[in-house]
């Protein structure tokens, strides 16, 4: 297990950044997130609690004195005094009653508008801890995955942002079970006391049932995120071609099915091992009330008591129900409250790990490095319980040089750049920027100096011109975008779309379009430009022209290193004709440099390099013959 997921170990979640133990409770922790979100709002629900548990106990009252009234105002008249105190008391009742009325839309405005803060708090929470560390590794973590989705409800299909307002609906019933134990009690004291002892006994099992279960639904987290990745193949985008022309939806879905019955058959077996307890608990909790109303009776009967107390104490029966009994809320609420010890458990453990927000050791300004060079000493990369992708790597680049980065599938030269771009760090060896150690310099001062457009890039449901100028943190200079379309060949593209620069490239928007391959690309490279321009010193091209045809291509490398002279950059392509401009040429086998020079003096070596290079010049002539 790694560090990482230790520090994300379920039981200790719980007590990650703990003050106090109280503090750390479910439920006190939903409550500290609501007061942190909405502090008016939280005002509010402490009436909305008293109003909760007080109004229906002070209705059944109300209804009580009503009952108790009507016979002496049908023996006497409304115009006695017997009338007169019915018609105050069928005024009161209706008060009371109206004031019952409103708690239902009171609630739902409140719980609307406290669940949209706390989910906007909860979501920067989220955003900020993910974006934390310095590279990716944490977000490839599977603990880290589960957690992030159990922490926005996905994997129990609950929404923890409603937790606070659970909580505080679900204090108001218990408040009101409480009042109606006192007011039973005000007939026989033991009686009051008695239920309240009882349902303190019997909701302790209840409540270990629930918990019990979506503890158990918790634990699977990995099967539960497969099972609905399973059921978004049928209807997500990206796989929605396959899954029609293969005809899988309907294996989609019974593949959801599968995973999800086996990932709560567990808290399944809980339920049902817990079955006789809970029967039990219902036997008990029957027997008492039955016991009670019938106490009621006989005491109706001897007439020690009048209508109006039978007909104020026997309504409150039902309603000391909710001083411990079980219903569906209390699940819905338990399933809200299991994210939160993942979301708080994952904040911390994010922001422990090496953050763009930690002071490095050492602090040299960025400073338009590399001044010199990057060097490469002795480097090494394995990813966990795997084999090691680079072993001992040496490599150098100078400043304002292009290097060219060859080599078969799997070679790791995607894993080297993702180490230059700080995304991982090595497992071994150094990295330096003009002598000082990468790891010593400003996190997000130099990954803003490194420009990757990576071979998989991002296709942003976003306007051109912010997917062009994202190293603009969305805020693009609109000079430049039209200055990097230019020269990445994507001017006249840009310029037929409905909306020029602000055409959204999506389908699924109105007005919006989707971009061929090959444009995408050229979107991909102006962004890689558009970096260049805006100060980025370490241009990295990951594959940068594999969706364009071989004239495309050579038409673009005739200008680019033309127009990245003087910046550092790195070219990682399988086709030879992409890479034989740069100044340098870099074989990587094995996990090391094994062949490093221009193209003339690599084809002189008549090594690995000139084999490829011979190979796939064979294989594009035979393709020019065939057509």
């Amino acid at each position: 297990m790694t560090a990482l997921a230790q520090r994300l170990d379920p039981r200790r979640l719980i007590d990650a950044a703990r003050p106090a133990a109280i503090w750390s409770a479910p439920r006190v922790r939903a409550l500290r997130l609501m007061w942190r979100a909405a502090p008016r709002l939280s005002v509010l629900a402490v009436g909305f609690v008293l109003a909760e548990g007080a109004l229906p106990v002070l209705v059944l009252i109300a209804m009580g004195r009503v009952t108790g009234a009507i016979p002496g105002a049908v023996i006497f008249g409304l115009g006695s005094r017997s009338g007169h105190a019915l018609i105050s008391d069928l005024a009161l009742a209706g008060g009371v009653y109206a004031l019952s009325l409103m708690r239902g839309p009171l609630e739902d405005g409140l719980s609307t508008a406290a669940g949209a803060r706390v989910e906007a708090l909860m979501q920067t929470m989220l955003v900020d801890a993910a974006c934390a560390p310095v590279g990716i590794e944490p977000l490839e973590d599977q603990e880290v995955l589960d957690r992030l989705a159990s922490a926005q409800g996905q994997l129990l299909n609950a929404r923890p942002a409603d937790a606070p307002m659970q909580v505080v609906s679900l204090a108001g019933d218990r408040l009101t079970g409480i009042l109606a134990c006192a007011v039973l009690a005000t007939w026989h004291w033991w009686v009051g006391l008695g239920l309240l002892v009882m349902w303190l006994v019997v909701r302790r099992p209840l409540a270990q049932l629930i918990r019990a279960r979506t503890t158990r639904a918790r634990s699977a987290g990995p099967q539960l995120r497969r099972s609905w990745y399973m059921l978004g193949l049928a209807w997500k985008p990206p796989a929605a071609k396959e899954m029609r022309v293969f005809g899988l939806s309907d294996w989609a879905a019974e593949r959801h099915r599968e995973e999800w019955l086996e990932a709560m058959e567990p808290s399944w077996r809980e339920w049902r091992a817990l079955d006789l307890r809970v029967w039990g608990c219902g036997v008990v909790v029957l027997l008492a009330y039955g016991g009670i109303a019938a106490l009621l009776g006989i005491a109706a009967d001897h007439r020690s008591i009048g209508l109006r107390e039978l007909a104020t104490l026997l309504p409150m029966l039902p309603a000391s129900l909710s001083a411990g009994s079980i219903s569906f809320a209390d699940i819905q609420l338990e399933l809200s409250l299991s994210a939160l010890p993942d979301l708080h458990g994952l904040v911390a453990a994010l922001h422990a790990v090496p953050s763009l927000h930690d002071t490095a050791p050492i602090h040299p300004p960025i400073g338009g490095r590399p001044h010199e060079r990057v060097r490469l000493r002795d480097v090494s990369f394995s990813y966990p319980a795997g084999e090691p992708v680079l072993d001992g790597l040496n490599l150098e680049l100078a400043a304002g040089r292009s290097l060219g980065l060859v080599g078969v599938n799997g070679a790791g030269k995607s894993t080297l750049i993702s180490l230059l771009a700080r995304m991982r760090e090595p497992t071994g060896g150094a990295i330096t920027v003009d002598g000082t150690p990468l790891s010593a310099l400003e996190p997000r001062a130099w990954q803003r100096a490194v420009a990757v457009v990576y071979q998989d890039f991002a296709r942003l449901p976003l306007s051109v011109a912010e997917n062009v100028g994202m190293f603009g943190e969305g805020r693009p200079d609109r000079a430049l975008v039209s200055r990097a379309l230019e020269r990445a060949g994507a001017a006249e593209t840009v310029a037929a779309l409905p909306r020029g620069v602000d055409t959204v490239l999506s389908p699924h928007f109105s007005d919006g379009v989707d971009l061929s391959g090959g444009q995408w690309q050229r979107i991909a490279l102006a962004r890689a430009l558009y970096a260049v321009e805006a100060g980025a010193r370490l241009l990295v091209l990951d594959e940068p022209t594999a969706q364009l045809d071989i004239r495309g291509e050579a038409a673009f490398y005739e200008r680019f290193l033309e127009l990245t002279r003087g910046v550092s950059s790195i070219v990682i392509s399988h086709r030879f004709a992409s890479v034989r401009r740069a100044d340098r040429i870099a074989v990587l086998d094995g996990g090391r440099i094994t062949e490093l020079g221009s193209h003339a003096e690599l084809l002189a070596l008549k090594g690995r390099y000139a084999e490829m290079f011979r190979l796939q010049a064979e294989r594009f002539a035979a393709d020019e013959v065939a057509s």
